[in-house]
Parts: structure tokens; sequence; C-alpha cells
């Protein structure tokens, strides 16, 4: 019998083990290890956001952040400006997504050449005025500034996540 107790052991052990690592099934239409999407990370959300009132929340952030003085306002107003997307890019990058299904792989490599000269002006032009409004801190301000991150703390440089204020690249 000494050697049936230890098979009856090991079988209890992994018949355990096994109800332990089951896991329910997703939800419906959901792949498995998603998560639900909460409203923060919808895309659809981010792409009916006004761009003037996000441009004016992440003013009011900085002005509360930096403890701006009115003397830097035209300084910040600046900045923000700066930092706005293209007027009408929504507009032509719905109507591009359309017209890439046409495209020939050179016109598709032509296009993606346009698209990152571009970004690199934008980001040029962003750049610029960052070092600008970053010049106009007092050194209490930069080093708060600097504590907050990319674009203020509202993402990276790139097309946000949108612009990715909040976006993907």
């Amino acid at each position: 019998m000494k050697f049936t107790t230890p098979l009856l052991v090991g079988a209890a052990i992994l018949s355990l083990g096994g109800a332990a690592l089951a896991q329910p099934a997703p939800p419906a239409g959901m792949m498995p290890g998603m998560q639900d999407a909460s409203p923060r990370h919808d895309r659809g959300d981010r792409a009916t956001r006004d761009p003037a009132e996000m441009a004016a929340r992440r003013a009011q952030h900085l002005r509360d952040a930096l403890q701006l003085t009115p003397a830097q306002e035209p300084a910040l107003n600046a900045f923000i400006a700066a930092l706005a997307p293209p007027a009408g890019m929504r507009d032509r990058m719905r109507a591009e997504r359309g017209a890439r299904a046409a495209m020939t792989t050179p016109q598709r490599l032509d296009r993606m050449k346009a698209r990152m000269a571009e970004r690199q002006a934008q980001f040029d032009r962003r750049a610029d005025a960052t070092l600008r409004f970053y010049g106009q801190l007092s050194p209490s301000q930069k080093k708060a500034f600097d504590a907050l991150g990319p674009m203020g703390g509202r993402g990276g440089m790139g097309h946000g996540g949108g612009h990715r204020m909040g976006g993907r690249g």
C-alpha cells in the first residue's frame, strides 16, 4: 500500500492544480486576455473631443502645475497654439483612408515619405515652441515643468496618442 498512497496524493494534487488553473470563459465578443474597454481608452471618444477644449484643459493644467504669472500668459498661449494639430487634419486623414486601397505600392511609399516629412516639420515646430516657453519660466517652474514629463504630462510629442496628446504616432 505504500506504493499507491503517493500515487493517490499526486493525482489529487494534479486534479486540484488543474482546477485552480481553469479560468472562466471571456464574455462574448471578447478575445481571451482582453480587458473591458474603459472610456479613457476608447479611441472613438478621443476622436470626438473638441481640440479647442483639449487645448484649454492643457493650458489650465500648466497654469496650475507651474503657478504661472499673468506676465507669462502670452508665452503659454503661444505654446498651446503651437501644439495644435494642423487645420483640417482629421478630414484629410479620413479622405486618405479611403484612397489607400486604390494606391499602388510606389504611391503608398511616396505618401509615407510625405507624411514623415510633415511629421518632422510638426515636431520641429513643437520643439521650438517648447523651448521658447521653457525659456520664459523661472528656475522653480522649469523644475516643475521637467517633472511633468513629455507635453506637460499629456503623453508624447507624437501623433496621439491623435496627436498623442493623447494617441498613436
